[in-house]
């Protein structure tokens, strides 16, 4: 039991320091390791099998509202960037270049792709000819590089993994569809896969991606209070097709310009599951993206048949769950400490008391009950069990949201709130940028989140400048 108590004890609390007890249960928990490029990191086995499960569940999710996938080349030239203004001076900042390849300079500087529209429209521009070719609804899963100057392993890395869907449709109203079809698509995979609630709704114009006219979000809170932008869904009109000169003719016979969506997520969301979830013995992992669902520990595994035991019961439950058998030298306290720091959602301990009684232990990492279950009714407890996580899992975080958005009807309570109240802040807006300017100068960073689909209506004038209010909006700290 010491080395539980030692493995325990090197997690910094939560409460004494967020950023050190996440940046501790990534590394004690085996999710990443720190590489020799700044800003890039090692995703280990392990957080590279959650990342699998959540490409999983999302990619069927998108099949079945007719996404295919596709591969796009990661380097783009510069002229080709340079084709679209906004969308370019909205990522020099972060742009990587390649000048040489091999011995020789390039004659033109290539990007590292930070996203991939350009490269989507010139494909487009090739294979769009006529109404017939569309809708095109491609997405595709990679990296992108982005040289931020600041990082955090999962939460803003200079390479990371992510999915982004590029789409073509024939009509403006097929395409806002689209998007609001996708955002849908992550906000039921945040509350129905990952356990995470979330505010979703519309980026204001100063913070709507480079290029889009308009930008829809997912923004859950973690349980610090402080936002993570969680995904985003983009309908850009027609100004890259009239950029990249895409047109087909319609079905009027006339030539047209198609209008373009994309939408992503990435493994930001990772982080979003330690810090929603976890607590100060290590992770919490939801159910279903959990790599391990159910570890067999035996108890006095050298006893007569606890082993074997263990191992029938692991072959008659791994067709169902994820499961694993720990049957190394360590002690069931070391093997308890272990899987709670990796979040396995269940522990089922067998030891020869429980083997006489026809019996076992379950053990739920979310509060730690225990509950007797006889094997004879095990596969369906475990699945009984599971769900009950998850939904737990999901009260706590909504519980976690409501209680830290609180509301703000002037100046004066917006400013006393950011100050001294972590979490999301309610309060009527006019509209204007320079309020939203004021805010984040003022308070040392809050910025708007969304404007949610479902407005209150708290006052009528804008909680900055007193102007008309246009807008209830959602503020708050970000990652």
């Amino acid at each position: 039991m010491a080395q539980q108590k030692k493995m325990v004890e090197d997690i910094t609390s939560m409460e004494e320091d967020f950023s050190k007890w996440y940046t501790d249960i990534v590394k004690k928990a085996e999710l990443m390791d720190y590489s020799s490029v700044k800003g890039c990191m090692v995703i280990e086995p392990y957080g590279y099998a959650i990342w699998e499960n959540i490409q999983k569940d999302l990619d069927a999710r998108f099949k079945k509202v007719g996404v295919q996938n596709v591969y796009m080349p990661m380097f783009i030239p510069e002229s080709l960037l340079q084709r679209e203004k906004d969308h370019v001076d909205g990522f020099a900042p972060e742009v990587a270049w390649v000048t040489q390849g091999g011995e020789e300079k390039l004659s033109e500087r290539l990007c590292v792709r930070p996203t991939s529209e350009v490269l989507f429209c010139e494909h487009y521009q090739k294979v769009i000819r006529s109404y017939r070719d569309l809708p095109k609804i491609y997405n595709q899963w990679c990296s992108v590089v982005r040289w931020e100057k600041t990082t955090r392993p999962f939460l803003r890395s200079s390479e990371f993994l992510w999915q982004e869907g590029h789409t073509m449709h024939e009509t403006a109203e097929e395409a806002q569809q689209e998007t609001l079809t996708m955002l849908r698509v992550y906000e039921d995979f945040y509350k129905n896969t990952l356990a995470i609630p979330a505010v979703v709704g519309q980026k204001t114009e100063k913070e709507k991606f480079a290029g889009a006219l308009a930008t829809y979000t997912i923004e859950p809170m973690m349980h610090n209070g402080v936002a993570l932008q969680g995904g985003t869904s983009h309908y850009f009109g027609d100004g890259f097709a009239k950029s990249f000169g895409i047109t087909f003719t319609g079905r009027d016979n006339t030539l047209q310009s198609p209008f373009q969506t994309s939408w992503g997520v990435s493994t930001r969301m990772i982080g979003a599951i330690i810090m929603v979830h976890g607590d100060d013995n290590g992770l919490v992992l939801p159910p279903k993206i959990a790599p391990i669902q159910v570890v067999i520990v035996p108890v006095a595994q050298h006893k007569e048949g606890v082993l074997e035991k263990a191992g029938e019961l692991y072959h008659s439950l791994q067709e169902k769950f994820r499961i694993k058998l720990d049957d190394s030298e360590n002690s069931p306290g070391w093997k308890f400490a272990q899987y709670e720091m990796q979040g396995v959602p269940l522990r089922l301990e067998i030891g020869p008391k429980d083997i006489e009684k026809n019996q076992c232990v379950l053990v739920r990492r979310d509060n730690r009950e225990k509950q007797f279950v006889s094997l004879d009714n095990l596969e369906e407890a475990i699945e009984k069990a599971l769900d009950e996580i998850h939904d737990a899992l999901y009260q706590r975080a909504l519980d976690n949201l409501t209680s830290k958005t609180f509301t703000a009807k002037n100046y004066d309570e917006f400013l006393d709130i950011a100050a001294n109240k972590p979490g999301f802040i309610k309060a009527m807006w006019c509209g204007d940028s320079a309020c939203e300017e004021k805010i984040k100068e003022d308070t040392g960073g809050v910025k708007s989140r969304c404007i949610p689909f479902e407005e209150e209506h708290l006052s009528d004038v804008c909680a900055c400048c007193g102007k008309p209010a246009k807008h209830m909006v959602y503020w708050g700290r970000q990652y």
